[in-house]
């Protein structure tokens, strides 16, 4: 469908406004080391990786319930016998990425504020609403967006009562983010647009297998090259 019938621009936040995943990688890395002693790295990267998928239901998705994870991961890990001086510096991890400075991608604000002289812009994510909140008005892009949108999961439900809320029909939004999964084929499979700009590091949780052939559809290398087609 041509670009010109859009009116509304959705951006995914991790990873596509602002870096993300490369916290959680090194949160990972850091969680293995202290538990070296007890699981080899790739076994205990494993578990943790199984313990979060396993608690998605339950807790949703973001820091706090990844800092959760590490501790009982841990347990597990340890079979019980792990000191409170290990749990102290599982919560010092979390800790430590909720108060991260927030490292912009490059090349999003000139592409915000451009795009924002003739579209409604959105940012739609999933998460922690009091994390996402945070690092948005830490990242001084909150002025660009006319709706914050701040969710459990991503799925066709979700993006079909968005537009809906945003008054919309599904042909005239576009959502624009780093996840196949998340940000591109449930957006795909409701008659909206979805260009994805891939992050260096992807969650496990986030990858598909499939490749995409869509007429809506559209790959990026950089957030500046919205500019030329938009």
């Amino acid at each position: 469908m041509p670009l010109q019938n859009i009116k509304v621009i959705a951006f995914d936040a991790d990873d596509t406004l602002w870096v993300n995943e490369t916290f959680f990688r090194k949160a990972e890395e850091d969680f293995c080391a202290l538990l070296e002693g007890y699981m080899p790295k790739e076994e205990a990267n494993k578990l943790l990786f199984d313990m979060e998928i396993g608690n998605l239901p339950l807790y949703g998705y973001g820091i706090k319930p990844f800092t959760l994870s590490l501790i009982e991961a841990a347990i597990v890990v340890s079979k019980g016998t792990m000191p409170i001086e290990l749990v102290q510096k599982l919560i010092d991890i979390g800790k430590e990425m909720l108060e991260a400075p927030v490292e912009l991608i490059d090349g999003i604000e000139i592409t915000l504020k451009e795009l924002s002289k003739k579209y409604r812009l959105v940012m739609a994510t999933k998460g922690d609403l009091l994390d996402q909140e945070r690092k948005l008005i830490k990242s001084g892009l909150e002025k660009y967006f006319h709706h914050i949108e701040i969710v459990s999961d991503k799925t066709e439900k979700h993006y079909k009562k968005l537009v809906k809320h945003l008054d919309i029909q599904e042909n005239e939004f576009l959502m624009v983010g780093n996840s196949l999964k998340s940000d591109i084929l449930p957006v795909l499979n409701i008659g909206a647009h979805a260009f994805h700009i891939p992050f260096h590091t992807t969650w496990a949780h986030e990858m598909i297998n499939e490749e995409i052939n869509h007429p809506n559809f559209r790959s990026f290398t950089k957030a500046s090259d919205l500019l030329q087609v938009l």
